[in-house]
């Protein structure tokens, strides 16, 4: 592949993990609930998905089960914020350092100071279509899973926006009493919220380990789950915005891999920063 190409295909893989993280994110946003530990609840989807797949299961089922991970802390966050009335920044932290505790604790007990790697293959629909200039290698080369997370994207993104419990995620959102004053039990939308939008966030982090890298690592994430929660913010909860940052989060990170392919003699550090420090600055004018 040429470096065009390299840039385009590494840019389409990592920006799936990011998009779904901050797409669950955005859903839980919509209804009014702020999870500041999605960056825990990716490393628990990561890590379970990854164990399992590792112990022979398929990667459809680590995925499977890394979103029911992420479902089961949803749940336990929607009822701590919801009807235990807890703080949400101080409940979301605890997450993120609870996610990223015990992960690395059962990593270890696991598989102690070895580095597993997953020799799980994934199947490319459409790579008979990839002799086609740029747009092969780039967008029909790849696994599966790609396309299902952006098919996933959309229907949530539709479900959100025209249909009837769209409605009531803002409307939980926008004005919980009114919400409450016409019938709706406030607290039942955003525990739903909860539930779905982190089974969204533990698929993101179980493709990162088995789609994306085909490992796991403590602390794999490097700060991508708060990314996603600035990203689904600065998107405004929308899908569509969410998907469109993601791929530039994606172009920057892929930017690194294509520029260790020239001759430029650029130091790593710079490359690991530069698709954050980008995200952010883009986070930061689309919020003006």
């Amino acid at each position: 592949m040429t470096v065009i190409e390299t840039l385009l295909a590494t840019a389409v893989l990592a920006a799936i993990p990011v998009m779904l993280a901050a797409t669950g994110e955005a859903i839980g946003q919509r209804s009014g609930l702020l999870n500041l530990g999605v960056e825990g609840v990716m490393l628990l989807g990561a890590f379970v998905g990854f164990v399992v797949v590792e112990a022979g299961a398929g990667v459809a089922v680590g995925l499977t089960l890394g979103a029911i991970t992420g479902a089961a802390v949803g749940a336990g966050f929607g009822l701590a914020a919801t009807r235990m009335s807890a703080n949400q920044i101080v409940l979301g932290l605890g997450v993120a350092v609870a996610g990223q505790g015990a992960t690395g604790y059962f990593f270890r007990e696991r598989f102690g100071s070895s580095q597993p790697l997953l020799d799980a293959s994934m199947s490319r629909p459409f790579a008979a279509y990839g002799d086609i200039p740029v747009i092969g290698p780039a967008v029909l080369e790849q696994r599966w899973f790609v396309y299902v997370a952006w098919l996933l994207v959309t229907v949530v993104g539709a479900w959100m926006r025209f249909g009837r419990p769209g409605l009531m995620l803002r409307a939980a959102g926008e004005s919980p009493f009114a919400t409450e004053a016409a019938g709706v039990d406030v607290n039942q939308v955003r525990m739903l919220a909860a539930v779905i939008g982190q089974a969204l966030v533990g698929l993101g982090g179980a493709a990162l380990a088995l789609v994306e890298v085909g490992f796991f690592a403590p602390g794999m994430t490097v700060g991508v789950g708060f990314i996603a929660i600035a990203i689904a913010m600065a998107g405004r909860q929308r899908p569509l915005r969410i998907a469109l940052l993601a791929i530039v989060f994606g172009l920057l990170r892929g930017s690194g891999t294509a520029i260790q392919l020239t001759d430029f003699n650029v130091q790593t550090e710079f490359l690991e920063i530069l698709p954050y420090a980008g995200v952010l600055v883009l986070v930061v004018l689309m919020g003006r």
